[in-house]
C-alpha cells in the first residue's frame, strides 16, 4: 500500500462537460458530468451496481454500503443520495478526499455518511464489521493503474466476511491478462466455485468481477427482470450487462 506521506497530488482536469480526477498522471481515477453530478459517467463504474442482479429489488435502497476507494465520490453519492442507502466510504488519500469534496460534488456530511481516512488493508480487518455490509465497491488502483493495489487471497477473504448473508461485492479489475487471471484466482480461493462471476471487459479494459458470500446466480428470466427495473428505476444500461455475464471457475478465469 502506499505510504499515506508520499502520496502523488490528486489533480483536476475538465473536457466536454466531463470533470476527471487524477492522481498526478494521465489515468482518470474517477469522472463526473458537471451537469449531471449524480449520474454514473464511466461504463465500469456503471457495472459495478451489478451486484444489485444478485439481490431482491425490494431491497436495493436497504443495508450498509462501503466504498474501499473513493475515486471521484460517484458510487458513494450513488448509493448515498439515489438509493438512499447508509454509505461508508474509506480513502487513503486525504488529497483525494479533499477534491471530491471541491470538485465532485460529495458531501462534506450528510446523513447516513460516513468518510474513513484509513488503510483499506487495515479497515476490513477491525473488529465487529463482520457480516454488516449489504454491498460492497472496491476499486483500490495507485497512480501507476498497473494492477490493484490490495489483490491477495487474504484480503479477499477479509471482504468476504464483511459481507451479509444475502451480501455481493463488485471488483474493479484492470491491468494485463495474467494481473486479472490472477486476480480472479485469488478470489475464488476466498468466495470458492459458484460465487464469482465476471462482466463483459469494457473497452477501455476494466473488467468488472461480481462476488457473493452466499446467493447463487438468479435464473434466466429473473435476472432480465431485475435488470430491466434497474434500467428503469435507476437508469442503469443493466440489460446490456447480461449479455457478457459468466462465471468464474478455478479451470477457465
Amino acid at each position: 500500500m502506499l505510504d499515506p506521506h508520499e502520496l502523488p497530488e490528486a489533480t483536476v482536469s475538465e473536457y466536454g462537460g466531463i470533470r476527471s480526477l487524477h492522481l498526478d498522471s494521465i489515468w482518470v481515477q474517477g469522472a463526473m458530468r458537471i451537469a449531471k453530478p449524480l449520474q454514473l459517467e464511466l461504463e465500469y463504474v456503471q457495472r459495478m451496481m451489478a451486484p444489485l442482479l444478485w439481490q431482491n429489488p425490494q431491497r436495493w435502497r436497504e443495508g450498509p454500503a462501503v466504498q474501499l476507494g473513493l475515486g471521484a465520490a460517484a458510487l458513494t453519492k450513488f448509493c448515498l443520495q439515489v438509493l438512499q442507502r447508509p454509505t461508508t466510504v474509506v480513502e487513503l488519500h486525504p488529497g483525494v478526499l479533499a477534491a471530491c469534496q471541491q470538485w465532485f460534488a460529495l458531501p462534506r456530511q450528510a446523513p447516513g455518511l460516513q468518510v474513513d481516512l484509513a488503510d483499506a488493508a487495515d479497515w476490513v480487518r477491525e473488529p465487529g464489521r463482520a457480516g454488516s455490509v449489504s454491498l460492497l465497491h472496491v476499486d483500490l488502483y495507485d497512480h501507476e493503474a498497473a494492477a490493484p493495489v490490495l489483490d491477495s487471497a487474504d484480503f479477499y477473504a477479509a471482504c468476504r466476511a464483511l459481507l451479509a448473508p444475502d451480501g455481493a461485492m463488485a471488483v474493479n479489475l484492470f491491468g494485463r491478462r495474467a494481473s486479472f487471471d490472477g486476480s480472479c484466482a485469488r478470489l475464488l480461493e476466498a468466495f470458492g466455485d459458484g460465487h464469482v462471476w465476471r462482466l463483459a471487459a469494457t473497452k477501455e479494459g476494466n473488467t468488472v468481477v461480481v462476488a457473493t458470500r452466499e446467493t447463487p446466480l438468479p435464473d434466466k428470466a429473473e435476472l432480465q427482470r431485475r435488470a430491466t427495473n434497474m434500467n428503469l428505476a435507476l437508469g442503469l444500461p443493466a440489460p446490456r450487462w447480461l449479455r457478457g455475464l459468466k462465471p468464474v471457475t478455478s479451470t477457465a478465469a
